[in-house]
């Protein structure tokens, strides 16, 4: 039983700990490390000394958890070591940034598996319409050949038969509108231009805008062009041909009698830039952002008199896209700009 009671008395050190004791004056007094051996008394010192330096309350230091406590202008600086729970925590944050990195990368997976389950439907839709477009187009020209060919040979024998003069027109409407809508679907593909090559730019604008002087005379409007020399783009010269030709015939279509019309190319900076503008009335600049939706039409009392399919601009901006450009359009003044930057 004594010796029991001998045992009991003895203080227990569960934690490794030891601590510095100052007087009023900042003199040490004591240095307590008892409960361990890795820290001699000058390591001791040394630590107290840089957590008083610090000036705060509690730290860490070395591995230690450090407290400064203050009584009557004596300061104790008590040190426990924490090195097992840093680490502990250490370990724990690992796991953790681990184990979110691991689900991340699983969701990402399991999200870009079911993406591509779900967004299969639709893309095999949109290529099912892509080629059933592409198929119309070529099964209708067939017939609508022959009805034009038809058409051509009643005119000859009767030349001033209305009817035959309007199956000849709408003939052709729906001749082009077929063929737009062919060309749009091919735009859409994902490589539409595989073979681009560099061409020279200026030639082509002039070449693209050489009828639309005599055609905006015709008209009664003012056409000015101002191309710079030395152009040169990388892509499909015919495409690029097309959207000048698409701009300009959308110029004259909705262009007052009496409008001006123009067409300029120059460099700014790296870029290359084309602007085709036209005097314009009615739109707003709500309607802007709609310009380049296929069928839209922005000016529903005049696009009723202005022949068209209302897919003109939405093949302008395919072609555009396709070659790396973009197009957009603007108010300025009493003027609508299409811009191209190249």
């Amino acid at each position: 039983m004594v010796r029991s009671s001998a045992v009991s008395s003895i203080p227990e050190a569960p934690t490794v700990f030891f601590s510095a004791h100052y007087d009023q004056n900042g003199s040490l007094t004591g240095v307590y490390h008892e409960y361990i051996a890795s820290v001699s008394e000058d390591e001791a010192v040394a630590y107290a000394g840089h957590a008083l330096d610090t000036g705060r309350e509690r730290g860490f230091y070395e591995g230690y958890r450090y407290l400064v406590s203050e009584n009557a202008g004596a300061k104790s600086v008590i040190f426990l070591n924490a090195e097992r729970e840093l680490g502990t925590v250490s370990s724990l944050i690992a796991s953790t940034l681990l184990v979110a990195a691991i689900a991340l990368a699983a969701v990402f997976i399991l999200v870009l598996l079911l993406a591509r389950r779900a967004v299969a439907p639709y893309m095999r839709n949109l290529e099912m319409q892509k080629q059933f477009i592409t198929n119309a187009g070529h099964e209708l020209k067939t017939p609508l050949t022959a009805i034009s060919t038809s058409a051509d040979v009643l005119a000859m024998e009767d030349g001033g038969n209305e009817w035959v003069r309007n199956i000849q027109t709408q003939s052709g409407r729906l001749a082009k509108l077929v063929g737009d809508l062919v060309t749009l679907s091919r735009l859409d593909e994902e490589n539409p231009m595989p073979e681009k090559a560099r061409f020279s730019l200026s030639d082509a604008l002039w070449e693209a805008a050489e009828p639309f002087t005599s055609l905006a005379k015709a008209k009664g409007k003012t056409y000015t062009q101002s191309i710079a020399d030395g152009l040169g783009a990388v892509g499909d010269r015919a495409a690029m041909q097309q959207v000048i030709s698409i701009l300009l015939d959308n110029a004259l279509k909705y262009s007052p009698e009496g409008g001006e019309i123009s067409l300029r190319a120059f460099r700014s900076g790296r870029r290359t830039v084309i602007e085709v503008s036209n005097t314009c009335s009615g739109l707003t600049e709500a309607e802007l952002p709609h310009l380049f939706e296929r069928f839209y039409r922005a000016d529903k009392s005049h696009s009723a008199a202005v022949r068209g399919s209302g897919i003109g601009l939405a093949i302008a901006k395919a072609a555009v896209e396709a070659q790396g450009g973009r197009i957009r359009a603007e108010k300025r003044g009493s003027d609508i700009v299409f811009q191209i930057t190249l």
